[in-house]
């Protein structure tokens, strides 16, 4: 046997175990959920096919469906143009050589290493309309109409917008802080020469430069966000009346709760339809504002 030939045999001998676990546990799921959506099953008794019935049943007649796929919308809505935002003006301060710059970049992304539902935790405390402390601070602004954050519909899903930003914009901080740093010195020096002020330097060279970034940025916080689960499941549980109950939690209520697996599968391949959706339209017109070098 050759030296080419061995070392060919040891990179597949490598590469087996992870091949083997992947063609078992994600695309062998993932076929298996597939399947198991056109099918009624509660995991006690025999699967019964049941064709399209199910993803007609969540298109058609379900409003809960519906309205969990709108609570949805509202919270990539909400938090995808926020992290961005936050994430980019972030990274322009913490680039500079600002005093106490180590101490703010870890401040911006400690959030991001902790627990999720550690997190909520926390927040729920914050959120309190009785004795938390986002009320106490705005009673002693000269707010008086206080907010009961977790219990009116109308704010419940805003809370967990505030949590999910806090708890993830140190990540798009810390991806923008990299594109900054890939931009060359010398186009900055040369624009200083032709007469470009911070403004112009910032619309005509950062932006269209660090677009690549910014792209990458909304594609991984789209997606994200389309499968919030852990805010809303510790803060709310759902409610109230379903005001923060999202795809993924409707996901886990018909699956572990209601133990309508069939169902709860036909949800999953609409959410990831509504993904692919999404992230195939970001592809689609990246070319009319994305500038690659």
């Amino acid at each position: 046997m050759t030296l080419r030939k061995k070392e060919a045999l040891a990179a597949w001998f490598f590469l087996l175990p992870g091949f083997v676990g992947f063609t078992i546990f994600v695309f062998g799921a993932v076929l298996f959920s597939l399947g198991l959506s056109f099918f009624e099953w509660d995991m006690l008794t025999q699967p019964t096919f049941v064709g399209l019935k199910n993803f007609t049943r969540l298109l058609f007649e379900d409003k809960t469906f519906h309205l969990v796929f709108k609570n949805t919308l509202w919270f990539v809505v909400g938090t995808v143009p926020t992290r961005v935002l936050l994430g980019l003006l972030f990274a322009l301060i913490l680039i500079r050589n600002i005093p106490g710059r180590t101490f703010f970049r870890a401040v911006v992304f400690l959030p991001v290493i902790i627990p999720t539902v550690a997190a909520a935790m926390v927040w729920r405390w914050i959120f309190n309309a009785d004795f938390g402390l986002l009320n106490d601070f705005l009673y002693h602004i000269g707010v008086s109409n206080l907010p009961r954050w977790l219990s009116h519909p109308r704010w419940a899903l805003t809370a967990i917008v505030i949590l999910s930003v806090w708890k993830d914009v140190g990540f798009s901080t810390v991806l923008f802080m990299a594109g900054l740093q890939s931009i060359p010195s010398t186009v900055y020096e040369a624009a200083k020469l032709d007469g470009a002020n911070s403004w112009k330097i910032f619309l005509h060279i950062t932006l269209p430069l660090l677009s690549p970034t910014t792209f990458f940025v909304i594609v991984i916080n789209v997606i994200a966000s389309f499968q919030v689960f852990d805010q809303a499941y510790v803060l709310t549980g759902g409610g109230p009346g379903n005001a923060t109950n999202t795809i993924v939690y409707y996901i886990y209520n018909n699956a572990f709760q209601w133990f309508r697996m069939g169902y709860a599968a036909a949800v999953a391949w609409i959410l990831f339809g509504a993904i692919f959706i999404a992230t195939f339209i970001q592809f689609k017109y990246q070319k009319r504002w994305v500038y690659y070098e």
